[in-house]
């Protein structure tokens, strides 16, 4: 292929879920109901925590902080596929690519930090319940959200910045309904060991660390709860944990997806619509997660509306 240098560069073609003119009217309102149901779904449980006070703890805290993180996350690659389908148009400049792949990284391993947090959060609750307000005060709390910002942020910026160095072929078609950062790297002309390299070290890194971290403070709770002596208060511990699990299962499941159907074939259906089941279908059912089987956020939503 004739190579061409990236600043010539204007933008990319985003070939999308399907190439089939019957299927567009049908995506467009399927993931037009899928995230207007994510946001409201989400902007409910934000308004929910700040509205009420008896919510004002660390642990709803981090829970607004999750659901906004899944609103931006929806939001930097929905709304472009809808504005493609309605103008008929798979274009996406090469600045806007830039864009969507930094804040598309930037908020799905804010998300994963987030749900770190939030587990270590109940593993001081659960095993330490008397010295939780002091551990969990509102200094260590605000750390723990800064160092979960710049841990998203730095290494998604390092990625664009590398993008910056390639040189790009005439073939700029992107098998993706988003700029995907593994999918740009391989329409590159120029050598891309160290992309990858750092693609793989950071996804290791921050996929990795983060899940032990999970593990790790939930054989503690478990451990702990093991320890009660009645059955109702280990309903009662464990209660507190279930919606966060259940969200962390969901989480992971789907990335676990995404990668498994990536390293299976470059060029496959399969990593589209596992990256659907990530991107879209996640963030819509956590809030249904949480108002469903949290009580104080039931009460808090009751609360809203009332």
């Amino acid at each position: 292929m004739e190579g061409r240098n990236q600043s010539r560069v204007t933008e990319f073609i985003l070939l999308g879920l399907s190439d089939e003119v019957g299927l567009q009217s049908l995506l467009f309102w399927l993931f037009l109901s899928m995230y207007l149901v994510t946001f409201t779904g989400n902007l409910l449980i934000i308004l929910a925590i700040l509205t009420d006070s008896r919510l004002h703890s660390p642990m709803y805290l981090f829970l607004a902080k999750l659901s906004f993180s899944d609103m931006c996350f929806t939001s930097t690659t929905v709304p472009k596929m809808l504005l493609n389908i309605q103008t008929q148009s798979n274009m996406i400049t090469y600045e806007g690519c830039l864009s969507q792949m930094y804040f598309y990284m930037l908020f799905a391993e804010l998300g994963n930090l987030l749900l770190t947090v939030m587990a270590y959060d109940r593993f001081v609750a659960i095993c330490h319940p008397l010295h939780y307000m002091v551990i969990m005060n509102p200094k260590f709390c605000g750390i723990l959200l800064l160092g979960s910002w710049v841990l998203s942020a730095l290494p998604s910026l390092l990625h664009d910045l590398m993008i910056l160095q390639l040189s790009f072929c005439t073939d700029l078609d992107i098998l993706h309904f988003f700029c995907e950062l593994k999918q740009v790297i391989q329409l590159a002309c120029s050598d891309t060991f160290l992309n990858d390299l750092a693609m793989y070290l950071t996804s290791g890194l921050l996929g990795v660390v983060p899940l032990i971290g999970i593990l790790s403070s939930y054989s503690r709770i478990v451990t702990s709860i093991l320890r009660i002596s009645s059955v109702k208060g280990k309903y009662k511990a464990f209660s507190t944990c279930g919606s966060h699990l259940s969200v962390v299962s969901l989480f992971y499941g789907t990335s676990l997806g995404v990668y498994l159907s990536s390293a299976a074939s470059q060029n496959s259906r399969a990593n589209v619509i596992a990256s659907v089941m990530f991107t879209a279908v996640t963030p819509m059912l956590n809030p249904f997660i949480y108002g469903l089987r949290n009580r104080d956020i039931k009460q808090g939503l009751r609360k809203l509306f009332s």
